[in-house]
């Protein structure tokens, strides 16, 4: 399983990944990646597994399977449930078709496939799989309906999966709550858009509001409370999130959100179209080109493995971008849109239905894609040699007008040094490939958010290392910083590429404080402890004030800190001004 998610880590500033090329976790997991298999390092149970648990909602019903948490809880396990009708055939390129009642009992006591994706070619994926999964505990556990956390996966929009290798519900239901882990449509498949009737675009969020629309029919038959849902997501995952609280398709279908590391605020105004990433689509499948009826009527006819695989012909420098499909505002063509309005006019003009908000980002996001550059020294040359050209593709610069701010950052981060594989390059390049992606359209957002929503908003930097890392050293193994992604090691178990946690150590009381924080938050609408959730105790984390910017700092211990990486972000602020 060496390269599912061979682009594997995902993005965000508009998106992301990880890839596992060469410089890293090259972890050779020898699961079977079947059908039929419950990926998870946690046994099974006992008695009750001699039938399944079931479930009738008003959709229909639903046979589940039993699993373990991590501190020995039992809970129930609802996987591979469809909720839309396969985008398949006539339906490809179109907004998901919600299903409103199952004729049948659902099996759902394995996982459903992957949207297309580049992955191994034994890997379980499928064009069907539009999939919604839901882990909830014991019947004979909840005295009451439970807050529901409803999380939208990373993967830049082109990878990663809503499936249970990833993000099973193993720690966080040690907690009273019910999870819910979804997929959505990837690349071209979920995102292309032509900036007319024909492809108007952002059908993958509208996948997740069909989901959401799932949830609020049928979660109170699973122990969850359809008024107590928070939405929570990484990376594309966040970038969703706070889109959902801007279209006017998901109003009312959420009550709180959690973005890590992802905005959609971006260096430039919202595209309307991504009409060129259409033209590309096409090329690589030698399809015509010449407007875009032809391109979609050709690529109607391709095999979905084709486009779900064609990722690498996307990339123009290396693995850059890292995001390449973003939302789009959609025109009116008659057709519900998901996003009708640029997301920074958006919070400033207070259009939107904001929520109780927690915002995050990692210490050191991105650092890692500098060793892709300095580790290759083809790529080296050509990034000191084509600076003005490369810089706009690597760090997702507004292309229009691109040419001062390469200059400015390449003096700003570099000092106008002549990049080499050392440690000097390796830091300054990895500071710029992280403030680029990450840092500053979140800075943004969360300084936004603070000003324009009605609700409190928490910022919280995470910057503990332990024993795992989306980025490990090639030669110790060995994490070296807080990389983009990591604090999703503390809350889902991941076992597709790391171990499980064990209930003692350092990692351990990590994994306490973060499904802690989201425990409170699901349940409260804010994260501080009430006294029943001792690994936060002595916790007193204010919201974030445009005049006083306090933030939590998670590391090996809780501080409150003020500022995050604003000296950093003062260049970024000058050569994309906004008023806030």
């Amino acid at each position: 399983m060496k390269t599912l998610f061979y682009v594997s880590l995902v993005v965000v500033a508009a998106c992301a990944h990880s890839h596992n090329h060469n410089h890293h976790h090259d972890h050779d997991h020898n699961h079977d990646h079947g059908h039929n298999h419950d990926h998870n390092h946690y046994n099974h149970g006992g008695a009750a597994e001699s039938q399944q648990p079931v479930v009738v909602s008003p959709s229909g019903e639903f046979r589940g399977s039993y699993n373990t948490t991590r501190r020995g809880r039992q809970f129930e396990s609802y996987r591979g449930i469809y909720y839309a009708e396969p985008p398949v055939g006539e339906l490809r390129f179109q907004p998901p078709k919600l299903i409103l009642e199952y004729k049948s009992p659902v099996d759902a006591s394995e996982d459903g496939p992957a949207c297309p994706l580049l992955v191994d070619s034994d890997y379980f994926i499928d064009e069907n799989c539009l999939t919604i999964n839901v882990y909830t505990p014991l019947k004979k556990d909840r005295s009451k309906p439970l807050p529901v956390i409803f999380f939208i996966h990373p993967g830049g929009f082109y990878s990663m999966t809503g499936r249970s290798d990833l993000f099973g519900g193993q720690y966080l239901l040690d907690r009273d709550v019910v999870l819910v882990t979804i997929n959505y449509r990837l690349g071209s498949l979920g995102f292309l858009s032509t900036g007319d009737e024909l492809a108007p675009g952002n059908n993958g969020y509208k996948d997740q509001v069909a989901a959401l629309k799932w949830v609020q029919r049928n979660i109170a038959a699973f122990g969850g409370d359809p008024n107590s849902v928070t939405i929570a997501g990484c990376s594309a995952g966040s970038i969703s999130v706070m889109l959902h609280m801007i279209s006017p398709m998901s109003k009312g279908l959420f009550h709180r959100g959690i973005s890590m590391s992802g905005s959609p605020v971006y260096k430039g105004p919202t595209p309307d179209n991504l009409y060129h990433l259409a033209v590309r689509q096409a090329e690589i499948l030698n399809c015509p080109t010449n407007n875009s009826k032809v391109i979609i009527d050709c690529l109607k006819t391709r095999p979905w493995r084709d486009i779900g695989s064609s990722l690498p012909q996307f990339y123009e420098f290396g693995f850059d971008p890292v995001g390449i499909w973003m939302p789009i505002i959609e025109k009116d063509f008659g057709q519900e849109r998901f996003l009708p309005i640029d997301p920074i006019d958006a919070i400033r003009e207070g259009k939107m239905h904001a929520v109780p908000h927690v915002i995050s980002q990692t210490e050191d996001e991105f650092f890692w894609m500098a060793f892709t550059v300095l580790k290759n020294k083809t790529l080296t040359d050509q990034m000191n040699a084509e600076w003005e050209r490369i810089a706009p593709i690597s760090f997702m610069l507004d292309r229009k007008n691109a040419t001062y701010p390469a200059r400015r950052l390449r003096t700003a981060y570099l000092h106008d040094k002549p990049l080499k594989n050392d440690a000097e390059s390796a830091k300054n390049l990895g500071l710029l490939y992280q403030d680029s992606i990450e840092s500053f359209p979140i800075h943004r957002m969360a300084n936004l958010m603070c000003r324009h929503s009605p609700h409190p908003v928490w910022y919280y930097e995470f910057s503990y290392v332990g024993n795992h890392s989306f980025y490990e050293d090639s030669v110790t193994k060995k994490p070296v910083a807080a990389a983009h992604h990591d604090d999703l090691i503390y809350l889902f178990p991941l076992s597709f590429q790391f171990p499980g946690i064990s209930t003692e150590g350092p990692d351990s009381v990590l994994v306490e404080r973060m499904t802690g924080i989201w425990y409170n938050f699901a349940r409260h609408g804010d994260p501080n402890p009430r006294g029943d959730v001792p690994e936060l105790e002595g916790l007193n984390w204010p919201a974030m004030k445009p005049d006083d910017r306090k933030y939590l700092r998670v590391g090996d211990d809780l501080s409150i800190q003020k500022n995050m990486k604003e000296e950093r972000m003062q260049v970024w602020e000058e050569l994309y001004p906004i008023e806030y």
